[in-house]
């Protein structure tokens, strides 16, 4: 974006209006003054001193619309921010009022807040409208705005999963689950039947259910995607499945059925590489940056990528300031642009053993881990798919520390978890052993042998003074069964 664009003083006071933002991290408001080509923004404070800095922006609709579209898909981690326009004359006044609210929250100040909120289309249109339709698909929930709240999850379904909401916040899940996102790493979980405990790998979700409830959705691994059998009113052609498997984006726009409206949604397809499940996307949902990487795209560009097909680039920019050409294509697991680099190669690899879908194929277990070698005992575990605990591991300063791995045969990654991570995580599941192993397996608890009801979902000693005193009450000696003469 350029920086008359981005900052034009000349723009008459009384036909533009000020962008002041929240960063949630910090929680503080601040006016926007412009963003750079790497898409981090620049703010100063909402003074009296600092108001010929502030970005000024059309009132008018439709350019401010395009404006902020334009705006909101070059800003660097978006969903870390809420946006709100205000009149100028009164930016200074309506910041501070915000602020406010910000540290002392009141049902006046949320009023403020939501009638200058900006949305970008990705939350004004049809936010949920296809949200029971397409079972793997997902809607683009709101971008500043959360869709569920953590109260509505069913937090004794999570810990039956072995999970807890301090482990989501500390591996920065939670805020993606809220927001109608999978996570996008995948969880070890595991899952209680009662006789016993199934561990697997999954990424998770929260959907809403027909009656209302937030429900848990678990979206576990599978060998290779379902491209055999029609994909709401698509079937898969063998050039959409070499695509597919290839490289993970179908490479064209299709119309998918509404099972409920019959209507025809235009889409573009890819597979989810974590899980291999196929995700689908409409092109409503699609947002096209104008430049990658220090390249501006055309129009011609712009429409490649909408239409979901590679587009090989020339001239890009890293991090470190060298240059590089790629191909990119928009993923509809991901939405967003996405670099395919070196697929050609693992391609031939992969098809070479008859399969093409890299993800899919099995991974020979390392021997070491992080320059430490696996004893044998500890090697046939990990191989195996077992959690294995690893001590003496050295960091970069020379540091020892400890830790649990898991190996993903699928994906071929390592898992790692500290020992209070892992700790965290499996607490819930070993709280259910001693119930299992009285209730279903005969075996004898000390704390509780003497209790005639059921043990309760992970109860380990009397729950109540009523058994508390059947615990305490001493055992009768068991009746002679001899004969009387």
């Amino acid at each position: 974006m350029s920086k008359e664009i981005t900052n034009n003083p000349e723009m008459p006071e009384q036909l533009s209006d000020i962008l002041l933002v929240l960063d949630k991290e910090k929680m503080k408001i601040q006016a926007v003054k412009s963003i750079d080509e790497n898409g981090k923004m620049e703010t100063v404070d909402p003074t009296k001193k600092n108001q010929n800095q502030f970005m000024r922006v059309d009132k008018n609709g439709d350019v401010f619309s395009n404006f902020f579209s334009n705006f909101f898909s070059q800003l660097k981690n978006p969903t870390n921010f809420s946006f709100f326009k205000v009149p100028a004359p009164v930016a200074v006044e309506k910041a501070q009022e915000m602020q406010k609210q910000v540290d002392k929250p009141t049902p006046e100040g949320e009023k403020v807040m939501k009638e200058h909120e900006v949305k970008t289309e990705l939350q004004q249109d049809k936010k949920q409208e296809n949200q029971n339709n397409m079972a793997t698909t997902q809607t683009t929930p709101e971008t500043s705005e959360y869709r569920y709240k953590p109260e509505q999850i069913d937090w004794d379904t999570m810990k039956n999963l072995g999970l807890s909401k301090e482990y989501l916040e500390k591996r920065n899940l939670l805020d993606p689950l809220l927001r109608g996102y999978k996570t996008n790493e995948l969880l070890p979980i595991g899952i209680n039947f009662g006789g016993s405990v199934l561990r697997t790998d999954a990424r998770l979700s929260l959907q809403q259910a027909e009656d209302g409830n937030v429900i848990v959705a678990i979206h576990g691994i599978k060998k290779e995607p379902n491209l055999h059998f029609e994909f709401f009113g698509h079937k898969f052609t063998d050039e959409d499945k070499k695509n597919l498997l290839e490289m993970g984006n179908m490479g064209r726009v299709v119309n998918l059925t509404n099972s409920k409206t019959g209507e025809l949604m235009p889409s573009i397809i890819s597979i989810d590489r974590l899980t291999n499940d196929v995700i689908a996307l409409r092109t409503d949902f699609i947002k096209i940056p104008d430049e990658i990487k220090g390249v501006k795209l055309n129009d011609e560009q712009k429409q490649t990528l909408m239409e979901g097909k590679p587009l090989k680039l020339d001239g890009m920019i890293s991090t470190k300031g060298t240059e590089f050409s790629a191909t990119v294509q928009f993923n509809a697991d991901k939405r967003y642009v996405e670099f395919l680099f070196d697929r050609n190669n693992s391609n031939r690899q992969t098809q070479s053993n008859g399969q093409s879908n890299q993800q899919s194929q099995p991974q020979e277990a390392p021997k070491t881990f992080r320059g430490k070698e696996l004893t044998d005992e500890q090697h046939k575990d990990f191989k195996a798919g077992q959690t294995v605990y690893m001590a003496g591991l050295v960091d970069k300063k020379g540091q020892t520390y400890n830790g649990y791995i898991t190996f993903d045969k699928d994906t071929g990654k390592t898992g790692f978890e500290f020992p209070n991570q892992y700790k965290e995580r499996m607490q819930p599941i070993e709280a259910h052993k001693t119930q299992i192993a009285v209730n279903s397996e005969g075996k004898t608890n000390e704390a509780t042998k003497n209790i005639n009801e059921p043990l309760k979902s992970g109860q380990q000693r009397p729950k109540n003074k009523q058994q508390q005193e059947q615990q305490e009450k001493p055992e009768t000696p068991a009746k002679s069964k001899g004969r009387k003469m």
